[in-house]
């Protein structure tokens, strides 16, 4: 076995380089042939999904399901637990969730949507794992860094084994590609050394995926800090059309009555701006030219009505599927029916290789 506190990373610029070649070479070739990749992401159900989110990750998720790529989506409900006493009102907000997954386009006869807790063998891949890993190199990973830096009560274990428990989410399906940003890259070297490392160990039975790089699309809240399910600040994707004019008449912005799309200089106008040209295709700054001095009244105007109308059909979807949650549970149970299956395959490859099946004739 390689010395596992010894391995040395590679530089971040060189990293993410090579990473973002990858990325490109592995987008073009979904234009032609989607359907070799498996592709896994998710969320933690903490609160309700918000239309950062939506532009964030949703929308490429969907993109991905109908190029083809064998989609899986993890609704990571163990998860919840890593930095959270409780798990809170847990069955409601897994439903909604998945509300919000097939309200925004994710098929089910398409893409894999399951829960964390419904698949023993994907998490006792967390066993051979954690051997393959130092405490080291899991307290530099910056999720668990920044953790423990902002962190008012110690460090749970589960925490601390965060970074492993992503991998064995990887790879228990095998999934060769995962939509990350930039910054997420330390989570997914990890799962790339992980799975390295057990080849070198016993045998090659997983890929090390690669990232599919995106540009992150963040939408500040209307506090004018990144909208968060935390702060307060965010529009939900499942609100009314007049709890979202509300939102947005109270966002904030400057006293500058003439409109300019301007980053740096005026963040929260150029936010709204955006806000405008993700519903609309049209450019952030052709929106300012178009309202110019009619002021925060008409920008907001503006975005209320592109937001309210972008959203209007995922938001009656999703009043029909919270309609009929007999629908919503045959979804997840036929959903983690099939991760079992590629989990308890995935654990046999995983004991043969590391010679612990007993049981033969």
């Amino acid at each position: 076995m390689s010395d596992v506190s010894t391995e040395a990373a590679a530089p971040e610029s060189t990293s993410f380089d090579a990473a973002q070649r990858r990325s490109r070479q592995i987008e073009a070739e979904l234009l032609t042939d989607a359907g070799k990749y498996r592709m896994l992401t998710g969320d933690r159900p903490t609160g309700r999904l918000h239309i950062g989110h939506y532009f964030g990750s949703l929308a490429n998720r969907v993109r991905l399901q109908d190029l083809g790529v064998d989609s899986w989506i993890l609704v990571a409900d163990y998860q919840v637990i890593t930095d959270r006493e409780g798990v809170g009102p847990i069955r409601e907000r897994v439903l909604s969730l998945l509300v919000d997954y097939l309200a925004v386009g994710l098929d089910p006869a398409r893409s894999t949507i399951f829960t964390h807790s419904a698949v023993p063998a994907l998490n006792q891949l967390m066993l051979p794992f954690l051997s393959l890993v130092t405490d080291a190199e899991l307290r530099r990973n910056p999720t668990v860094k920044s953790e423990l830096a902002a962190s008012q009560r110690p460090m749970s274990g589960l925490m601390l084994t965060y970074p492993v428990h992503q991998a064995a989410d990887i790879l228990f399906c095998k999934a060769d590609v995962v939509p990350v940003g930039k910054d997420q890259l330390p989570h997914l070297e990890q799962t790339r050394v992980v799975a390295r490392r057990f080849g070198e160990t016993y045998a090659p039975v997983f890929p090390q995926p690669d990232a599919l790089l995106s540009e992150a699309t963040n939408i500040l809240g209307t506090d004018g800090v990144k909208m968060s399910k935390s702060r307060n600040n965010s529009i939900e994707i499942g609100m009314t059309a007049d709890a979202t004019a509300r939102l947005i008449k109270r966002a904030v912005t400057d006293s500058d009555r003439h409109i300019t799309y301007d980053p740096e200089q005026r963040p929260e106008v150029a936010n709204l701006l955006l806000l405008a040209s993700l519903c609309t295709d049209r450019s952030p700054q052709s929106w300012a030219d178009e309202i110019g001095d009619g002021g925060s009244g008409r920008l907001k105007a503006v975005v209320t009505e592109a937001v309210n109308a972008t959203f209007a059909p995922i938001r009656a979807r999703r009043a029909e599927l919270e309609a009929d949650p007999g629908y919503l549970v045959e979804v997840l149970a036929a959903g983690n029916a099939r991760a079992n299956e590629v989990a308890d395959a995935t654990l046999d490859e995983v004991r043969a290789a590391m010679g612990m099946v007993y049981d033969l004739a």
